[in-house]
This record gives C-alpha cells, sequence and structure tokens, in this order.
C-alpha cells in the first residue's frame, strides 16, 4: 500500500498524539484545541498541550486550593480564581522541577514559550466570555538575552563537504557504511547547504518534488504552505549523483516515492539527518555544536552577504516575519553598516 504524503502522515501521528496529552489535560481543553485548530500547526498544537500538562501539574502540587483535584477534574473556572502572582510563581516553579523522577530546567526561551502558551489559552476563554480575568496577559514575557548565531564559515563548508566525499579521518566501521551512503550524504548535506531548507522539509521530499528542468524543489513550509526553492549547479550535480543510485534501490513498502531513504530503504527521518550533520561537521569544527538548522543559518548568512537583500532572505527561508530575518542577521548588518562608513570620500587625498 502506498504511503500517505508524509506531511499528512506526521499530522495523523501529532492528531493521535494530541489526543493521549489530552488525556490527561481538564475536559474543558478540548473547546481550547478545537478553537485553535484552523489557525495553528499540529506541532504547535502538541507544543501547547505539553505546555499546558506542566501548568497543571504545578496547580495541583503547589497550590493548596488544587492539591486534591485530579487535573481532569478541573472546571473552566478555576482560571478566574488565579492571579497575575500565581502565574509568576509558575515561571519561578519552572526555572527547575521534577516529573516521574526526571529533572527538568527552563531557559528564558523555555519560560517564554510556557507563558505564551499560557496567554493564547487564557486569551480564548476570555475572548468566548466563558472567564472573566485574564491574568496571563498581566505578566511580562522573560527578556531573552542575544545569543551569538552559530554557523559554518565558508572554509569550514568546503572542509565539511570534502569530508563526505573523501571519507578521511574515519574509523573503519564508519568508512563501511560511508561508503554505501557517500552520494546520499553528500546530496542530502549540500540540499540543505545550497537552499537553507529545514530538516523537516528535507526528509519530507518525494521523487516527483524535484524539478531538474528549472532546478527547483517543491517544499511544504511549516504552516503547511507549498513553495518552490531553487538551486544552484552543486546541488544539481550531488543530487543528480544520488539520483543515479536512488534509482536502484527498491524501496520498503510505504516509502516508494521518498527521496532519500535510510540503510533499511525506508523514508530518512528527522534524527538520522540530526546524527549525519553531527558526525560530518565533527570532523570540521570540535568548538561548534553544528545541527540541520546551523546549516539554514549558514545559507542564510552567506545569501546575505552576498546579496545584502534582507527581503531576499526572509522569503527564501520561509520567514513570515522579516524582523525574525533581520534579528538573526543583525551582526552582519552591522558589519555592512562598519563598511559603508568609509565607502564615501569627502575629499580625495
Amino acid at each position: 500500500m502506498a504511503e500517505h504524503n508524509y506531511h499528512d502522515q506526521k499530522n495523523i501521528e501529532n492528531a493521535v498524539r494530541l489526543r493521549e496529552i489530552l488525556g490527561e489535560l481538564p475536559r474543558f481543553c478540548s473547546d481550547f484545541f478545537r478553537g485553535i485548530e484552523p489557525t495553528t500547526s499540529s506541532l504547535t498544537r502538541i507544543a501547547y498541550a505539553y505546555d499546558l500538562r506542566v501548568f497543571f501539574t504545578f496547580l495541583t502540587e503547589t497550590n493548596p486550593t488544587f492539591k486534591n483535584t485530579p487535573i481532569r477534574d478541573f472546571k473552566v473556572e478555576i482560571l478566574d480564581q488565579l492571579r497575575a502572582l500565581d502565574i509568576e510563581e509558575y515561571l519561578d516553579y519552572l526555572s527547575y522541577y521534577k516529573k516521574d523522577d526526571k529533572e527538568y530546567l527552563n531557559s528564558e526561551n523555555g519560560k517564554k514559550r510556557k507563558l505564551i502558551a499560557l496567554r493564547t489559552f487564557y486569551n480564548y476563554y476570555f475572548k468566548k466570555e466563558m472567564i472573566l480575568t485574564n491574568p496571563a496577559a498581566l505578566v511580562n514575557i522573560p527578556k531573552l538575552h542575544e545569543k551569538e548565531i552559530i554557523r559554518l564559515e565558508i572554509d569550514e563548508v568546503a572542509k565539511m563537504l570534502d569530508a563526505i566525499e573523501n571519507g578521511e579521518n574515519m574509523t573503519a566501521s564508519q568508512q563501511k557504511y560511508h561508503n554505501k551512503l557517500k552520494n546520499r550524504d553528500l546530496a542530502l548535506i549540500t540540499l540543505l547547504l545550497g537552499t537553507g531548507i529545514r530538516v523537516s522539509e528535507c526528509v519530507g521530499l518525494d521523487l516527483n518534488d524535484l524539478d531538474f528542468n528549472n532546478d527547483g524543489i517543491k517544499i511544504r513550509r511549516k504552516g503547511g504552505n507549498e513553495s518552490i526553492i531553487y538551486f544552484g549547479e552543486e546541488v544539481r550535480d550531488a543530487l543528480e549523483d544520488y539520483l543515479k543510485e536512488r534509482e536502484q534501490i527498491i524501496p520498503a513498502a510505504g516509502s516508494e516515492e521518498a527521496l532519500f531513504l535510510s540503510l533499511q530503504k525506508k523514508r530518512i527521518g528527522v534524527k538520522a539527518v540530526e546524527n549525519l550533520v553531527k558526525k560530518y561537521s565533527g570532523f570540521v569544527t570540535k568548538l561548534k555544536n553544528i545541527t540541520p538548522h546551523k546549516l539554514r543559518s549558514t545559507y542564510g548568512t552567506n545569501l546575505y552577504r552576498e546579496t545584502g537583500d534582507i527581503y531576499l532572505v526572509a522569503d527564501v527561508l520561509g520567514h513570515r516575519d522579516v524582523n525574525t530575518t533581520k534579528k538573526h542577521y543583525a551582526a552582519i548588518e552591522d558589519s555592512r553598516r562598519r563598511s559603508a562608513a568609509n565607502k564615501v570620500r569627502l575629499r580625495e587625498k
């Protein structure tokens, strides 16, 4: 039986997972998740569900009013019993807590995400006039400290691709698998570095998403929109070399259309790509933790350096808001402004 479209399959899996988590949340939460379904991705809804589970666990563990109430039995009215101070206590709780003998820490970013989930949750019931107060809206979102963006430099990109091609510095075991997968790995990593697509977009590619007449690929963005991304000669050459091998492989049932296959001849997964990137980047740099997302940042940086067009970079990377892109490439923008200081001569020397 032919597989579902990759993205449809993921949505089905996510829907099943969401139902499982909903079984641990108050019954009234189902209204919220139905309400946000048209405007959110399945992954976003799962993230909200996980975050809300932490919130209700916090209430039962720390608030005497709710201590003996099973989470499933909470009514929507409890949202009106909380104040902004309770939400601030929740953010403090997130710094460190334990669940099922596991310890959890939340950075500024984790706290911000969980507060945004809670704000969205409260806003839904407040707008539906099911509650009278909205304390989550009164709590300031934690300020994030800017982190330096980690990316590969031009020479590191070249060394990484060389490492895939020649297999130097690999163990005998690594070498054995490398010879079988070299062309696949080179095509996959070159595609990530040469287009800036997300790892989820990469593993979701089917054979018929490739168009060599126009040197483009059709991808499904995070929000579900389809987009055409164009690639250059290096990406084209790597893909063509891999496709010669791919044509000889009989895929496992359900993965007939997948572009990139695992050793088991199934559609390659996100985790496998993350491991590939970690392995090959490890031959180039020990100090940087390179992930597929860092390859995306590398592409965005190179494109911006070449074009100076922040709107083009935002469009190609699929950022909905150009301010997201500006934030990521602010350091390059600053260096461009500095170089502009000496571009205009007031007097000839």
